[in-house]
């Protein structure tokens, strides 16, 4: 199921700011890898990433999933010269990648990277609520602990963001019943329901969730 549109796609991406020679090579050397033309995030999203970041004013942010640093870049340019991003991952081989890029982009003061389980990384940061924004794009399994793991962390007006939350139209098909279908459905209900949140689901890409914590 295409959630956009083929013939709309190079016309959404040139309707954006673009992107700079940095960001240009990050997608050339990864589109040249495995799997790379289907792990990293659109330029598109990208941009949206960095303006959700500018747009709650975040001084601190939490990454689940870096691959080769796209994201993390995107989320990074949106902080505050002060602000710092915690970017999960279990992944030497590909944050090796990402790491060479944040030296370029300037932006190695800002990322701190954790390589280790992301639930125990998580689960190891302060209790209290002081996160201002988290993006969760990983392992899609893991999505439920992920989000029940930051949720608390998130300060109020805090924002949380998940991608592929579609599953390329898979949420809807009964008959996708793999570990990662059953884990998005369960997390878009958990969502929806969670009195402590207010979400929206957009058909960006392959669907991406807003969720806002409460006051």
């Amino acid at each position: 199921m295409d959630i956009v549109n083929p013939a709309l796609d190079d016309y959404l991406l040139a309707h954006c700011t673009p992107a700079d020679d940095l960001l240009r090579d990050l997608v050339e050397e990864t589109h040249a890898l495995e799997p790379g033309t289907t792990m990293q995030i659109t330029h598109d999203e990208g941009e949206f990433l960095t303006m959700l970041v500018q747009l709650t004013r975040a001084t601190t942010a939490v990454e689940v999933g870096v691959f080769t640093g796209y994201s993390s870049i995107c989320i990074a340019r949106g902080l505050p010269a002060d602000g710092r991003l915690i970017a999960c991952d279990v992944s030497e081989e590909w944050t090796a990648v990402a790491r060479r890029y944040w030296q370029r982009a300037g932006l190695t003061d800002r990322i701190d990277l954790r390589l280790a389980p992301a639930a125990e990384t998580l689960r190891a940061l302060p209790q209290e609520p002081g996160i201002d924004f988290a993006f969760i794009d990983a392992d899609k399994a893991g999505y439920p602990t992920y989000y029940e793991e930051l949720v608390p962390r998130l300060r109020p007006g805090g924002l949380l963001v998940l991608d592929n939350v579609l599953r390329t139209g898979r949420v809807v098909d009964p008959a996708a019943q793999d570990e990662a279908d059953v884990a998005i459905r369960r997390i878009n209900d958990t969502i929806t329901a969670d009195d402590r949140m207010q979400s929206v689901m957009l058909p960006l890409r392959d669907g991406v969730t807003l969720a806002r914590k409460r006051a």
